[in-house]
């Protein structure tokens, strides 16, 4: 187990560059479709949504970890390799490039076809998104429950499994409450603002947040999405715009998971944890899982990259950041879709529309669209 962990984790470490520019690329190039006041507008509701749901989860763990996390487990786990098993062998895979120059030219790459409005260069963009896809879904993900077991297994033999789950357990049921307080803000803020009621709205948009714990993709939820938003009344043209482009953009629920289990991992590991560092890294998960939602624990996928190159984690402090991901990646894709529905309440607001509710809307017919 060690033996393949120590392949597979160099492997992964190879495919993040290609992620980065997999996902982010095509991300930013679909922003230059939509042109006008209402992209920038969504756009930048959907980012300072994020950055808030990240700053919550920051403050709020900050707070409550330490209780949760002693001091003194911290100082048993800081050094866990030394009761870990060696691979017998190992197997080099230097990525291409680095983590920094693989965002760099996903940025580059990524605002020269927006801008440019270069249909080659964006197809070739979505053709390379979809190998990464199916790399994701056909390697990557299957052989991840190995490696995930080969971790626990690794951290049993050094006697820090059951330490390490009771406190995850606790985080989760943070995590949960997290989502449902931000759920309430976004919500507040688009009632008040649009003159509806926050509960009744909420309510409408409660088939989308089944719909996305079922598929854990705010993609492959984007027909339910719109068709619940259409119902809590905004208007057809502006659900159409925001809904899809909210779907990769807008990461609340995702951003309020990465952050509190970074945070968790760290003090595990006996790591001190600053605001200034981990703002930086909450700005740069808004950009990072541009377009990472269209896959099954894409988020964390694409954080990889930034988890390694700022937050300073190993190859199996990643993979542990992957297995706690995904034990909730369907509350964090819930949360994201019903937030979507609050930023179309917003613009919709600013484009000078009131809200009309809808008695019925088939989400079969939405579907079909």
């Amino acid at each position: 187990m060690a033996t393949f962990n120590s392949i597979f984790g160099n492997f992964l470490g190879f495919t993040i560059p290609l992620i980065i520019v997999g996902f982010i690329i095509p991300g930013i190039a679909d922003l230059g479709k939509s042109a006008g006041k209402l992209l920038g507008v969504t756009t930048l509701i959907a980012y300072c949504s994020t950055v808030i749901a990240g700053c919550l989860a920051f403050f709020t763990n900050h707070a409550l970890l330490s209780h949760i996390i002693s001091p003194d487990m911290a100082r048993d786990l800081a050094n866990p390799e030394k009761g870990l098993l060696h691979p017998f062998f190992t197997i080099d895979m230097p990525p291409l490039m680095g983590v920094m120059s693989a965002l760099l030219i996903a940025f580059i790459l990524g605002i020269g076809i927006a801008v440019c409005q270069d249909d080659l260069l964006r197809k070739g963009s979505h053709e390379f998104q979809r190998i990464i896809e199916k790399l994701i879904a056909s390697i990557i993900i299957p052989l991840l429950p190995l490696h995930i077991c080969g971790i626990f297994a690794n951290m049993t033999h050094a006697g820090q499994v059951a330490a390490i789950m009771s406190v995850f357990a606790k985080v989760f049921l943070v995590i949960i409450c997290l989502h449902i307080v931000i759920l309430v803000v976004q919500y507040t803020l688009a009632g008040s603002a649009a003159g509806g009621n926050p509960i009744k709205l909420l309510k409408g948009m409660l088939p989308a947040y089944m719909t996305a714990i079922g598929t854990q993709s705010s993609a492959a939820t984007i027909p339910v999405t719109l068709a619940s938003t259409k119902k809590n009344g905004v208007a057809a043209g502006i659900a159409d715009f925001v809904i899809p482009l909210c779907a990769s953009i807008h990461l609340s629920g995702s951003t309020i998971t990465l952050t509190s289990c970074t945070m968790a991992v760290m003090l595990l590991n006996g790591r001190p944890i600053e605001f200034s560092n981990m703002f930086g890294f909450i700005l740069m998960l808004g950009v990072t899982m541009v377009a990472a939602p269209g896959v099954p624990g894409g988020a964390v996928m694409a954080a990889l990259g930034i988890l390694q190159s700022m937050m300073g984690f190993t190859a199996d402090q990643q993979a542990l950041m992957i297995a706690l991901y995904l034990a909730q990646d369907s509350f964090g894709t819930a949360c994201n879709v019903t937030g979507d529905g609050a930023i179309a309440i917003l613009v919709n607001k600013i484009a000078g529309n009131k809200l009309v509710p809808l008695k019925e809307v088939s989400f079969e017919t939405e579907g079909e669209a």
